[in-house]
Formats: structure tokens, C-alpha cells, sequence
């Protein structure tokens, strides 16, 4: 039974520019019509950078934010940009489909506080402070060996400026030791978009049990990620195999078990990830509502994973 969820991550913008596709319908796995036949109360769009791979992170992401808002208008009567909780109960009441922005590669903002407000008055309302490179404000966890190594001066600087802007802190693709800065220096509730289980996925990528307390603690959350890397143990395999939906049941009932059922969302990575997955497409994300259900947990406790603590933390944070 479909029911409303939403989404903290998802790749979709980058391919949008790169294949000139468009939102309301395409080869992907996310657009609008998908979005609506899944029945999406918000989706999070990521301006993910690949910083090895272009001349300027900051130009490109211009770019890519410009050309998704032309998608955005384009769309109007169906998606709506929101900026806000209050942006986005006003586009549920319009029936739309609520479209938050935000930036995957804290390198787009060129270590420029002023950049960071361009990019809050342009529309965005999250930042990934790495992707998989060092960069001005810190060290990825792409593999372990920058693990315990924390925030640079400038990414202290990002996170507080980030607070006084109201906006949210993405730690996935942090290092522990980035975390920990997060932690401390964060004064309202931050998030790992697409992250899931360290002691289930012995992955860099994923949370400790040790830091999925930490985030419950924090009042944030970690949205359940569909790369079948992170959701099963095992070395890269050439052949990306299938995502299955059993392993984002054991992940989520082992995050439910360390750190409580309000610490768990979903950040799907969808146009992300190589894999193809048992939920095939954003269209058919009731697979995992119905798999939950099935395996135990409340429908008080699904709502709360599908949408509830997502609406949270946005109420707390973006303002």
C-alpha cells in the first residue's frame, strides 16, 4: 500500500544536465510522474560534483542549479521548491510534490562563506560537506585512512554559518572524526542523508554504532541507502548485483535497536548507484513500507521512517 514518504537523496539533477533529460518523465529512476504514482511527500535533489572531473565545483553546480530550476518551472503546477517546513505543508495542501535542494561536494562552495549564503538565497537547504575527496572543509571517510582525522578550520566555519542560515549538515561521506566536529560544534540537528549500518556493513560510508546514538541524540537522522555495498557485506564486485529489500529490513532493525526508531529515514541514492535494486524505481517505494509492516514494526513506526522523522527534523531546522 503506498503511503507518503520522503526521500533526503537522490542524484537525479546531475543526470538531468549531463543527459539532457527531462523531470516530469524519463529513463530514470526518478521523476515526476514516479514521484507521483510512489505518492512522495518531498524529494531532496543533490547537485552532486565529482570535483575530479570538472574545472571549477562551484561553476558546475551554477550551472546544474540553473537548469534544474528551469525544470522546476516547467513543472510548477505538479513540484514545488521548497525552502522550508512551512513551504512544504503549504505545497502538500496544493497537492504538489515538495522539491528541496541541496549540495553533494562541499568543495562547490570554493572554502567561501559568501558562496555558501549564494547558494541559501538560490535555493538550497543542504550541503554534504565532502563527497569521496579532501577538500577546504574536511576529509571524506572513501576509505579508512582519513577515519579519525576531523574538520578543517574553514568546515567549522561552514557548519556554524550553516546554523545561523538554517541549514541542515549532511555528514554522510564524513570522516568519524568530521562527525565528531559536526557534533560539537552543530547547535541543532544534523543528518547523514544516505548512510545505513556500520556493524551490519562493515563500510566507511556507513555509521558506527557509537555515531547512530550520537545523531538519535542529536535529533537527526540517517536516511537507509540503496547501494547494495552498503547494504551487504563483501568486497566490490565487477557485477553490481541486486539491492534487496531483506537487507534494508536488517539494517533498519539494527538502527532501530542501537539508537531508536526516530533516528532512521530513507535516502534512497537513486541515479546515484550502479545496482539495480528490488524497489526498481522511486514509483515503488511502498515495496519497503509493505516489507517493514511484514517484518514487524508499527505502522506508527513505518510512518515515523517514511516521513515522520523527516518532517522533523526539517520543522527543526529549516526555517
Amino acid at each position: 500500500m503506498p503511503m507518503n514518504f520522503i526521500d533526503f537523496h537522490c542524484d537525479t539533477a546531475t543526470l538531468i544536465l549531463e543527459q539532457k533529460q527531462e523531470l516530469k518523465k524519463n529513463n530514470l529512476t526518478i521523476d515526476i510522474e514516479k514521484l507521483q504514482k510512489g505518492e512522495a511527500l518531498a524529494q531532496f535533489f543533490a547537485m552532486y560534483i565529482d570535483a575530479q572531473k570538472v574545472e571549477s565545483s562551484y561553476d558546475y553546480c551554477v550551472t546544474m542549479l540553473n537548469t534544474f530550476k528551469d525544470e522546476l518551472t516547467k513543472n510548477q503546477e505538479t513540484i514545488s521548491l521548497c525552502r522550508s517546513y512551512d513551504d512544504l505543508i503549504t505545497t502538500q495542501k496544493e497537492n504538489k510534490i515538495a522539491a528541496f535542494l541541496s549540495i553533494e561536494e562541499g568543495d562547490a562552495l570554493d572554502g567561501s562563506l559568501d558562496k555558501l549564503r549564494f547558494f541559501k538565497e538560490e535555493g538550497i537547504s543542504a550541503v554534504t560537506l565532502t563527497w569521496n575527496y579532501v577538500n577546504a572543509l574536511g576529509y571524506p571517510n572513501f576509505q579508512w585512512k582519513h577515519q579519525d582525522k576531523g574538520l578543517k578550520p574553514k568546515g567549522i566555519e561552514v557548519v556554524e554559518e550553516m546554523n545561523s542560515l538554517n541549514m541542515l549538515i549532511d555528514v554522510s561521506h564524513l570522516s568519524d572524526g568530521g562527525f565528531e566536529d559536526v557534533l560539537k560544534h552543530s547547535k541543532v540537528p544534523f543528518i547523514a542523508t544516505h548512510s545505513n549500518a556500520r556493524a551490519m556493513t562493515n563500510h566507511p560510508r556507513n555509521l558506527s554504532d557509537k555515531m547512530l546514538k550520537q545523531l538519535a541524540d542529536a535529533g537527526g537522522l540517517t536516511g537507509i541507502n540503496f547501494f547494495n555495498n552498503f547494504l551487504v557485506n563483501g568486497e566490490l564486485k565487477e557485477k553490481m548485483e541486486v539491492a534487496k529489500i531483506e537487507d534494508m529490513v536488517r539494517h533498519i532493525k539494527h538502527i532501530k535497536k542501537v539508537a531508536g526508531v526516530d533516528v532512521i529515514g530513507l535516502g534512497s541514492d537513486f541515479d546515484g548507484i550502479p545496482n539495480p535494486v528490488e524497489i526498481e524505481d522511486i514509483s515503488q517505494m511502498s515495496k519497503l513500507s509493505d516489507a517493514l509492516l511484514k517484518n514487524g514494526f508499527s505502522s506508527d513506526e513505518v510512518e515515523k521512517i517514511f516521513f515522520r522523522n523527516g518532517l522533523r527534523i526539517i520543522k527543526d531546522v529549516l526555517k
